[in-house]
Formats: structure tokens, sequence, C-alpha cells
């Protein structure tokens, strides 16, 4: 399987509460908490992803 590379928003704090998503992967959208890197992965479909980007704005 190939490796996720994730990206930190550039909203993160200093204190590294924020996200890290994934976009390299066809068809999947990966994200995962900067505090615990190592910790569980949630796969998105692009279609999720959109939607629930949308939906926060």
């Amino acid at each position: 399987m190939p490796e996720f590379n994730f990206t930190k928003s550039s909203y993160s704090t200093a204190a590294n509460e924020c996200l890290e998503v994934a976009r390299n992967i066809p068809g999947t959208i990966a994200i995962r908490d900067s505090k615990t890197p190592d910790g569980p992965i949630l796969r998105l479909t692009p279609t999720t992803w959109t939607r629930f980007t949308a939906a926060l704005r």
C-alpha cells in the first residue's frame, strides 16, 4: 500500500492542535490528528471530503 503524504494546515496552532490531510492517493483523502501521527487515520472519498469541508463553512 502506498504511503500517505500528510500536510499540516496553515491554520495549525503552536500547540499542533490541527488535522493533517493527505491527498496523494487517488480516490482517498486521509485525515489524522497532528498530535498523534501514529494514531488512527480516517479515510474519506473525495466526494465525502468536499461535503465535509463545505459543511464547515
